[in-house]
């Protein structure tokens, strides 16, 4: 069969499967949900963190440099969204995507985000000015943002045989991606309003949040940013 029927023929089978819809009380992996026609129901909060200025870094420093910052972010972040009970469920580039559920999931990923925030700063901008010649004389800030949103999405895999991943549908995964891309530094954390509402009151501390407004998809939303790090 050449290839334009076998598309053909796919694009029809997908446009006219029924989903298999299924609530889920833990977050699905890649082989927890089938390729035909499956679909993952879940509540829980996202958190997008992304490495801002990657394209500079690659423009200025030699490739090993700018493999290794990236490196040493997303290891950085991996390790704290696990920390926190989170779970990876995609990479993008110099980008991760944390999933978060339980009793407190939006806490445990604000708390998350700041810690990340903290190993920026703290860790990760003065061990790359003193290591690296190209990120000292590019007088070089590394710089990153994380984005928290809450609500109902749907877990789909897409993609063919031994290649393929799962997809993210709902607003909370699409806002907390673009809020990731933000740049407003030194503000780095942006959450949403169904975020914020929810966030223990530690973690609602006076003065640690700023409220702003944000247009996503054509509407106005509430958001709130922050600047104030959390030591891991």
């Amino acid at each position: 069969m050449a290839l334009q029927d076998t598309i053909k023929e796919e694009v029809e089978t997908i446009l006219s499967t029924a989903w298999d819809v299924r609530n889920g009380t833990v977050i699905p992996g890649t082989s927890d949900i089938t390729l035909a026609d499956g679909a993952v129901k879940l509540h829980a909060t996202f958190l997008y963190a992304d490495l801002a200025g990657s394209s500079v870094l690659a423009k200025v420093c030699p490739w090993e440099t700018t493999a290794k910052i990236i490196r040493a972010y997303l290891n950085s972040c991996v390790r704290v969204i696990r920390a926190h009970g989170g779970e990876i469920r995609s990479f993008d580039g110099d980008r991760v995507m944390g999933v978060f559920i339980g009793d407190s999931p939006n806490t445990s990923a604000v708390n998350c985000a700041r810690k990340i925030d903290w190993i920026i700063e703290k860790v990760i901008n003065p061990k790359a000015k003193t290591k690296f010649k190209s990120i000292k004389d590019n007088n070089i800030e590394i710089k990153h943002c994380v984005g928290i949103d809450i609500g109902n999405t749907h877990a789909v895999r897409a993609g063919i045989r031994s290649n393929n991943d799962l997809i993210w549908i709902g607003k909370a995964p699409s806002f907390a991606a673009k809020l990731s891309d933000i740049r407003e530094y030194p503000f780095s954390v942006f959450i949403s309003k169904a975020c914020y509402d929810k966030l223990n009151e530690s973690a609602k501390r006076e003065g640690v949040w700023e409220q702003r407004t944000y247009t996503f998809a054509g509407q106005s939303e509430t958001i709130y940013r922050t600047r104030y790090i959390l030591e891991p």
